[in-house]
């Protein structure tokens, strides 16, 4: 059992150097490719003006949400 693992660590390196990987720029023109760079993922924009009060209001409201169900199915039979 120790034997295949110092095989294994010893060849190892030569197996990395050996595989060659290469990089290539993006393709820009491809229809698949969409920009990159920071808040270029997300579908919202977090520079606008009233982002952190829509932010915090809507985390408050999903947050609050099942508290407010529970309380509503507990007095909705009384």
């Amino acid at each position: 059992m120790l034997s295949r693992t110092a095989f294994r660590a010893s060849k190892a390196p030569s197996m990395i150097a050996s595989r060659g990987f290469r990089t290539s720029a993006a393709r820009l023109s491809s229809p698949y490719h969409y920009p990159e760079g920071p808040r270029s993922n997300i579908p919202f924009n977090p520079l606008t003006k009233y982002f952190a009060v829509r932010y915090w209001g809507t985390m408050a409201f999903f947050f609050g949400l099942p508290f407010g169900v529970a309380v509503w199915q507990t007095k909705k039979n009384k």
